[in-house]
């Protein structure tokens, strides 16, 4: 209607030809009254839906953590102490073997022989020293009596202290031969699981020659060996002159319970390079899920901290003044909450500062909102709900 009124003073303007210009200014005035919008409203922006949680106290354990790697308890490489042809093999790899198992037999008859004309040796040897001690006594019997010179004695008492000499180095070259004769047996030195066989029946090996035989690794009980920081050294002298400190190794991608064990070994010095120190371990590991060379997860639980104020550590947010929280005041608005976080366990991060038990704090969609934001909590469907009441929290 407004147009329609415009447009029909713009003809009677331009019938009145000598009142133009004042036709102009009115046809633009009304233009403008009649195009000009009406007044806005201000917009009032809806809650954003957000994820809330409570500031509980809990007690949290105080821990160290670091990777591992497991070694095995005792590692033995088998080489052969005599040269010769292995005759037989007698266990498979990857075998579990008991200390005193019989493993190779290397052919023996050489060392038989050796140690056959070591004894006849001995026993020529025993019948000479035996008569040379014979006539030393005789001359010694005719020098008291004046009938043979101290000069013919001391011959004779030679003589038979040189075949017992002889005698002494006999008997040491038959306990030789002997122990030569038994490496022809090699025996497990350990209890253990033995590994890859490098060498089958029929070769021929030499005396301590390498690549060894068989290597045998004890895994019941073994060794996780790990570092610390620096910083933590005090803390774990500390506890272990206190007595035994537990230490627990979690095996990545095993649903099975933590390996339970003790610290049993602190270096003597902390590694320039690196400002840690090396710790080991020492679990039973009964089941055997620990095989040496893995890796796996350590931590060592120093204390617990009862009553620590924490919250999801999701909820921790670090601005350029440093970590904060946003906590939902009574209005259902957001408070930015400036805190000092402490250490972390288990998806919890203790609070030193800065809240209290019992109020409420976003955990997930802080980035959509602002200070004094309005919010709303999320469903688990992930619709809105209403704002929620203070001090109330499913």
């Amino acid at each position: 209607m407004a147009l329609m009124n415009v447009m029909t003073a713009f003809r009677t303007l331009r019938r009145w030809g000598r009142h133009a210009v004042a036709a102009s200014a009115v046809v633009s005035a009304l233009a403008l009254c009649a195009c000009s919008p009406k007044e806005q409203k201000p917009t009032v922006k809806p809650p954003v839906p957000v994820v809330l949680a409570k500031v509980e106290r809990k007690t949290i354990p105080v821990q160290i953590k670091a990777i591992g790697n497991v070694e095995s308890y005792a590692t033995v490489a088998v080489k052969a102490q005599v040269s010769g042809e292995v005759v037989s093999v007698h266990f498979t790899e990857g075998q579990d073997v008991k200390k005193g198992d019989l493993l190779f037999a290397i052919d023996p008859r050489t060392y038989a022989a050796a140690l056959k004309k070591a004894e006849a040796n001995l026993s020529r040897n025993l019948v000479q020293a035996r008569n040379a001690r014979q006539d030393a006594e005789r001359y010694a019997q005719l020098l008291t009596e004046g009938i043979v010179t101290q000069e013919q004695y001391e011959q004779y008492r030679t003589k038979a202290e040189a075949f017992a000499a002889d005698v002494a180095a006999d008997r040491a070259a038959v306990e030789n031969a002997k122990v030569e004769l038994s490496y022809c047996t090699i025996r497990s030195p350990l209890s253990g699981r033995t590994g890859n066989l490098a060498v089958h029946a029929g070769n021929i090996v030499k005396a301590n020659e390498s690549p060894p035989l068989v290597t045998i690794n004890q895994i019941t009980p073994v060794y996780v060996t790990f570092a610390i920081p620096e910083k933590d050294l005090a803390e774990i002298k500390h506890r272990l002159a206190s007595g035994r400190l537990a230490v627990a190794a979690i095996i990545p991608n095993d649903q099975g319970p933590a390996e339970q064990g003790t610290i049993s070994f602190l270096d003597n010095a902390v590694d320039a390079a690196t400002g840690t120190i090396k710790l080991k371990g020492i679990f039973e590991n009964k089941g055997r899920r620990l095989w040496p060379g893995q890796f796996v997860n350590v931590v060592v639980t120093l204390a617990s901290r009862a009553d620590a104020v924490v919250v999801p550590s999701q909820a921790l947010q670090t601005g350029q003044s440093g970590p904060y929280l946003f906590v939902v005041k009574a209005d259902s608005s957001v408070e930015v909450r400036p805190v000092t976080p402490g250490i972390t366990h288990e998806g919890l991060t203790v609070i030193e500062q800065g809240v209290a038990p019992g109020e409420t704090v976003v955990t997930d969609g802080q980035m959509r909102l602002t200070p004094s934001a309005k919010v709303t909590e999320k469903r688990p469907g992930g619709a809105g709900a209403s704002p929620p009441e203070p001090g109330k929290h499913p």
